[in-house]
């Protein structure tokens, strides 16, 4: 007589919670990475706009006002403090979005600092925890 071979029943259950346990640990560190993504490049956007805010002082001796805003380096902005060493062309193409879609804000003089540049985050609001905590040039290293 010969011997069927084959799995059996158990050996088809030992592999299918093997896999189970996997998919367990490994997907959310997966999901996890593009909000990791999203993140590291709000950090570089803000560093690459605090280099513009430090060329733009440079040239017109103080950082633009709240009010006139990231605006001033792209288009030479009006009223208080004039910007009487514009840099024809501005200092950045064009302003970027965070990864989110929103604009960065820019408060001058900041709370943290001679100005603050942030994004709100995942959910577009003060605050937060996670992904949707606030991200600001206090807060990259």
């Amino acid at each position: 007589m010969k011997r069927a071979s084959g799995f059996t029943l158990i050996e088809i259950m030992v592999v299918v919670v093997i896999l189970g346990i996997l998919a367990a640990v490994v997907v959310p560190r997966i999901m996890d990475r593009p909000d990791d993504a999203r993140i590291a490049k709000t950090k570089q956007d803000i560093r690459a706009l605090q280099s513009a805010l430090e060329l733009y002082r440079l040239d017109n001796y103080q950082y633009p006002s709240t009010q006139q805003g990231l605006e001033a380096l792209v288009r030479e902005p009006s009223g208080d403090p004039p910007a009487r060493n514009w840099k024809p062309g501005g200092y950045i193409n064009s302003l970027p979005t965070d990864p989110w879609g929103n604009e960065y804000q820019y408060v001058q003089p900041g709370q943290y600092g001679d100005y603050d540049v942030f994004s709100f985050g995942a959910d577009g609001r003060e605050g937060g925890e996670n992904v949707n905590a606030d991200i600001g040039n206090w807060t990259i290293e």
